[in-house]
């Protein structure tokens, strides 16, 4: 299984005062801190190695963590430096703690979907980057994908249209070369490299059913504990 690299480096300014003193990964769902759900979910689905992209109080987060061995991976850390460089500029400079092709989550969502599919899907499309995709027709959030026939033919967060039905799920698969257009040490977004890489047909694509969870908002964080007090039960 690839390597994930997990993205909690942002400043989560939507959740403030919450986020003042601590990062949005460290925020309690159902008794623990949000990681700890991420990272055994991420076991579970057969990761052995995790990359932490961190940045805003990401200290903490490694006091917390640790290596990993608590929920059953290998984790280092990979830090933005004095200056944020954004979801993108964060996986370039983790890029090589993870090698040709990894896993990319960002650090508020739990998908409970198979990981397996997801990588097998990019090894049998061979494109530079592979990003799952929901129908949500903005129901949770605004879509931003148009989906045909089983192919994004364009991603674009910045300028979403209404013919698109589906969202970027949060799980994805970013290889080297993907990222090789992209100067060290520039702050730019994961969805612009994505929104590029549509634009070019190099951005392959996998409908996946299961619906996302995140803690991105206030309303996100009701749901998400909901779901995971019902899983921790189970």
């Amino acid at each position: 299984m690839f390597p994930v690299a997990l993205l909690a480096g942002g400043l989560a300014t939507r959740l403030r005062p919450l986020t003042d003193d601590r990062p949005k990964a460290l925020l309690p769902l159902a008794g623990r801190p949000f990681i700890h759900w991420q990272l055994e979910l991420l076991a579970q689905r057969g990761v052995s190695e995790v990359v932490l992209c961190v940045g805003f109080l990401g200290n903490q987060i490694r006091e917390v963590v640790g290596d990993g061995r608590e929920f059953g991976v290998s984790v280092r850390y990979s830090f933005d430096g004095e200056t944020l460089l954004g979801t993108g500029g964060a996986l370039k400079r983790a890029q090589p703690m993870l090698g040709e092709a990894f896993f990319v989550l960002y650090g508020d969502s739990y998908l409970d979907c198979s990981f397996a599919a997801v990588q097998t899907a990019y090894e049998t499309r061979q494109l530079p980057a592979l990003m799952t995709v929901f129908r949500n027709e903005s129901r949770w959030e605004q879509s931003n994908v148009l989906w045909r026939e089983g192919q994004i033919v364009e991603y674009n967060k910045r300028a979403p249209r209404s013919e698109m039905a589906h969202v970027d799920y949060g799980l994805g698969i970013v290889s080297a070369r993907a990222l090789a257009r992209w100067p060290d040490g520039a702050m730019f977004d994961l969805a612009d490299l994505y929104h590029d890489l549509s634009a070019r047909g190099e951005l392959a694509g996998l409908e996946v059913g299961e619906r996302f969870y995140e803690i991105g908002s206030m309303r996100g964080i009701e749901e998400t504990a909901r779901y995971l007090s019902a899983r921790a039960v189970r």
